[in-house]
């Protein structure tokens, strides 16, 4: 049975879900001004793969992943210019243009990792009828005050019948020793007050109408809003990054309890940080690399381009809860491992059965799949689920070299296990597309040309010519064995 880490009460749990056979997520998706970058790679990855194992397991998912175009404010959810307008207003577009296009080459970034569409992505922007009814249900109960035309939620009222902190473990008394002041905060009751509506500036381009103001909804509200529209009002895993436990996840609480009288969320989920040099990437902090700079290797940080599989595979090399390091050493490595797992897959697709074989690697075989399921239920720990497969590997070069024979129920076993957990549930493409599988069976049959030619200029004694030809190949990084049968290469 699934146990996933349930930071609200920070233990795990053996999941139940709120309906037997269906499970409803909600993540937190991106907000859409600018390219996707590694940080933005990392909660994309993380929860694909909770998705992708959901299903797996019998699961009905219904996955909600949101788009943000409304816009972020630049300093605060309550003060500050909102992102997508200022990037509509630098370059002379109308903000959806700028929407649609960060939309357009997040997807695919997203195809290229193989992240999995979610059921759902509602746009914030669609939905400010909902987000205007949800805040009016909070003032209905006393829990908002209208100022100035905005609107903001009473912490220290709302705190008195709900637990204001509780999943981020901060009290009241912390919560106003690190509110910072802005500008704008004699709008306010107190600093700590976060906004479910804001007044637009004159030159404000994102606003719309509302009871209390031409204006646009807080950060908060959007995610308490289409939450409950497209999941209901209580549903199962709600995910994100671990920098919005507060005040993000912390304000959809309070949203939610307040206008409902209850929390909407059963799980509460979040993936931990990719650093570099020990510091959070992101763009607040101008240190981060976007998809398109890993994939072509424009970026002075990186050694070469790294493809979506090594940004996939280096990601799913550490737990979703650890920090994560950056470095171009890193991806080599990472990029070295996936090499090795892309090998040994190939290897095992050419393997042959030897009926009734009794080798000793059948027993690794048999444990492969367990091993691989107590992983992924033990919180989703691929880093054990890899080091599984890296283990079976042993077993495939064994009999790729002859010196061992599998079964043909074995193999059928070990085929099996490796296209669930490896390409199914890690979401690894380990198979060349059909561009690439041609372009490799040209390269193949070239070297076996060159190679033959060495072969025959061998059997003639023109010794000049086959060592030219297996030297200058082993400079150009090939590794060339000859064999009673021939020869055998790799690169």
């Amino acid at each position: 049975m699934l146990e996933i880490y349930n930071s609200l009460s920070r233990y795990k749990e053996t999941f139940k879900p709120l309906h037997e056979g269906h499970v409803g997520m909600y993540v937190c998706g991106p907000t859409v001004y600018g390219d996707a970058h590694l940080g933005h790679a990392r909660p994309a990855i993380t929860f694909d793969l909770l998705y992708r194992y959901l299903m797996h397991l019998g699961y009905k998912v219904r996955y909600v992943r949101n788009i943000t175009d409304v816009g972020h404010l630049e300093h605060d959810a309550d003060e500050g210019e909102d992102k997508i307008a200022k990037k509509a207003r630098l370059e002379q577009l109308e903000p959806m243009e700028v929407v649609q296009f960060y939309t357009n080459r997040y997807h695919r970034d997203m195809a290229a990792l193989n992240v999995l569409p979610p059921s759902i992505e509602p746009h914030a922007s669609g939905h400010i009828i909902e987000q205007i009814a949800f805040v009016q249900k909070i003032l209905d109960k006393g829990y908002a005050y209208v100022s100035n035309g905005s609107v903001y939620m009473d912490v220290e009222k709302y705190a008195k019948d709900f637990p204001y902190g509780k999943l981020s473990g901060r009290n009241l008394n912390d919560i106003v020793t690190e509110t910072r002041e802005l500008d704008g905060q004699d709008e306010k009751k107190h600093s700590y007050d976060f906004a479910l509506w804001k007044k637009a500036a004159p030159e404000h381009i994102m606003h719309w109408p509302s009871p209390w103001s031409e204006g646009f909804p807080g950060w908060h509200m959007e995610c308490s809003t289409m939450g409950t529209k497209y999941l209901g009002e209580r549903f199962d895993i709600h995910g994100g990054g671990l920098d919005l436990i507060f005040p993000h996840h912390e304000a959809e609480i309070a949203q939610s309890c307040a206008a409902l009288g209850h929390e909407t969320v059963h799980y509460w989920m979040h993936n931990n940080m990719i650093t570099i040099a020990g510091k959070k990437m992101g763009k607040s902090y101008n240190n981060f690399i976007t998809l398109e700079q890993f994939f072509s290797g424009n970026h002075p940080l990186l050694s070469k381009p790294f493809g979506p599989m090594v940004i996939r595979f280096f990601i799913l090399q550490a737990h979703y809860r650890s920090t994560v390091d950056f470095s171009s050493d890193a991806l080599e490595a990472a990029e070295k491992g996936l090499q090795r797992m892309q090998e040994a897959y190939a290897r095992l697709q050419k393997l042959q059965p030897i009926a009734n074989s009794q080798q000793p690697i059948a027993e690794l075989v048999t444990s492969l799949r367990a091993r691989c399921q107590e992983a992924m239920d033990d919180d989703l720990n691929t880093p054990f689920v890899i080091a599984a497969l890296f283990d079976s590997t042993r077993a495939i070069n064994t009999v790729w070299d002859g010196k061992g024979t599998i079964s043909e129920a074995d193999l059928k076993e070990l085929r099996e296990v490796w296209k669930t957990y490896a390409i199914d549930i890690l979401g690894l493409r380990l198979e060349a597309d059909d561009n690439a599988n041609a372009n490799a069976k040209a390269f193949s049959g070239a070297i076996d040309l060159l190679l033959g030619i060495r072969l025959q200029a061998k059997q003639n004694k023109d010794w000049a010519t086959s060592d030219k030809i297996r030297n200058e190949l082993t400079a150009l990084g090939f590794q060339i064995k000859d064999t009673k049968d021939g020869f055998e290469w790799s690169i």
